[in-house]
């Protein structure tokens, strides 16, 4: 599998993605009631800027990512003391049934199939378990500048209704954060960001 982020991931960690993480992490933390002995996993974790704030407030964390360079940004961060596992390929590379805790925070709309992954989550997860998904409501493709991606961002009631499908039942699901970006010199663009929260039923 090529990886996409190798020639980003060096420089992915600049001041308005750590912020927009810090936005992402602060507004699951609002809505969900981690418990210091849940084993969470993160879609999509890239360099770790989410996953690294919420490894304190939960007992095992797993962080997933197709990029191996993404990864070795994030191994080069770590002390060797976490309590982690690191899985580099899909989520469907993850087959333990035992996870309380999954998350990710702009990554869901580089998934290809959905419901696929989603079909997974149910099966890696607890009863009961917590899905958090932060992303972009449905955009017109500028946000990536026209690159090929799977997902230009979401209907939230049609992600909702896969996830219900899916086996989970949609507990919250609402704007979170606006980005700002300048596409096109003097023009900004304004892209919403949604957080849904689920429960496996």
């Amino acid at each position: 599998m090529a990886d996409n982020f190798a020639h980003r991931a060096a420089e992915w960690d600049n001041p308005s993605k750590t912020e927009m993480t810090r936005k992402f992490v602060a507004a699951l933390l609002k809505k969900v009631d981690v418990q210091a002995a849940w084993k969470a996993f993160e879609i999509g974790a890239g360099t770790g800027l989410v996953g690294l704030q919420i490894l304190p407030y939960v007992q095992r964390m797993i962080f997933e990512d197709t990029s191996p360079a993404m990864l070795d940004v994030l191994r080069e961060k770590l002390t060797g003391d976490e309590n982690i596992e690191i899985v580099e390929g899909e989520v469907f590379n993850y087959d333990k049934q035992d996870i309380d805790f999954v998350f990710a925070c702009m990554s869901l709309h580089h998934v290809p199939d959905i419901e696929a992954a989603l079909k997974h989550l149910n099966l890696i997860t607890k009863k009961n378990a917590t899905v958090v998904i932060g992303d972009l409501r449905t955009e017109d493709g500028s946000f990536h500048r026209f690159e090929p991606i799977p997902h230009q961002g979401f209907d939230t009631d049609k992600l909702s209704s896969q996830f219900e499908n899916a086996g989970f039942q949609v507990l919250d699901c609402d704007t979170y954060n606006t980005l700002l970006r300048e596409r096109i010199p003097g023009t900004m663009y304004q892209y919403e960001q949604f957080m849904l929260v689920a429960r496996k039923l």
